[in-house]
């Protein structure tokens, strides 16, 4: 069983959300990222998702491309990343770690490595899970199965426009959760209609089994409120870039603290 199953698993004996905050690898600072990581679990983060930076991010809006686009400036490759990871695993061994990316860098690193060298150091480093947004489930049945063999797990993404065929496709082949983005767009984009996720959320269910978080557009903790009452986990990202962007380095943590600590609470509600 993986950290992402047992997470979920023990939210659900406790009937509780997950809250499962995405920050940038890198961003804002290039030595920051354990310590923000930290600072999260701290506030009540139960799962943590961590930005891969890439040159171009076609599911990401301009706050996380922004942030893509410092960390590379500041030298932040996967290997730099899985290098956060090993350095946030040497204090938590608990917490689940979710990489979030695309292919580019994943593909690229298996070019120099080896082949199956990204998913053996990544479960080295302790990560948990794969977010590759461009990786399409009907192309990825050998590469999930990799992954867990060593306890990772492939998440996917499903989106309004998902059709049922789509959803029973991901449901072959993802574990761990699904994440639902309950926007047409871009990360960041838009206003949250809490009501057409409450009404989406029973049909992703009929196709799929695994915990079904929800993200894109929550940027408070009344929304956040709202969409936790139905998703087994609410994913928060560019508000908390936002807040980070510009705050001095001993300060990034607690920022992102003092933020999560509300939209737990609301949460616990």
């Amino acid at each position: 069983m993986s950290r992402i199953d047992t997470t979920f698993s023990r939210l659900k004996a406790q009937h509780k959300t997950a809250l499962i905050p995405y920050v940038m690898a890198g961003f804002p600072y290039a030595d920051i990222t354990p310590d923000l990581m930290h600072g999260m679990v701290s506030a009540g983060a139960d799962v943590i998702e961590l930005g891969i930076p890439f040159s171009d991010p076609s599911a990401d809006g301009p706050v996380i491309q922004k942030a893509g686009e410092k960390a590379l400036a500041l030298g932040i490759g996967l290997a730099k990343v899985l290098d956060m990871v090993s350095a946030f695993r040497t204090q938590d061994k608990t917490t689940p770690v979710v990489l979030m990316g695309y292919a580019n860098p994943v593909e690229r690193y298996e070019i120099k490595n080896g082949a199956d060298s990204f998913i053996k150091n990544a479960s080295a480093a302790g990560v948990d899970g794969l977010l590759i947004v461009d990786y399409p489930p009907e192309e990825c049945e050998d590469f999930a199965q990799k992954l867990r063999a060593r306890d990772m797990d492939l998440i996917f993404l499903l989106a309004p426009t998902s059709t049922d065929a789509r959803m029973a496709l991901v449901s072959r082949v993802a574990s761990g959760y699904v994440y639902y983005v309950s926007l047409k767009g871009v990360t960041g984009a838009g206003n949250l209609d809490t009501g057409a996720v409450e009404a989406m959320l029973p049909r992703i269910r009929q196709h799929v089994s695994i915990p079904v978080g929800v993200g894109f557009g929550i940027r408070d903790a009344a929304t956040a409120k709202a969409v936790g009452k139905v998703a087994d986990a609410v994913v928060i990202g560019s508000k908390i870039i936002q807040l980070i962007e510009n705050a001095p380095r001993d300060k990034v943590a607690g920022v992102a603290h003092d933020f999560l600590v509300q939209i737990r609470a609301a949460l616990d509600s």
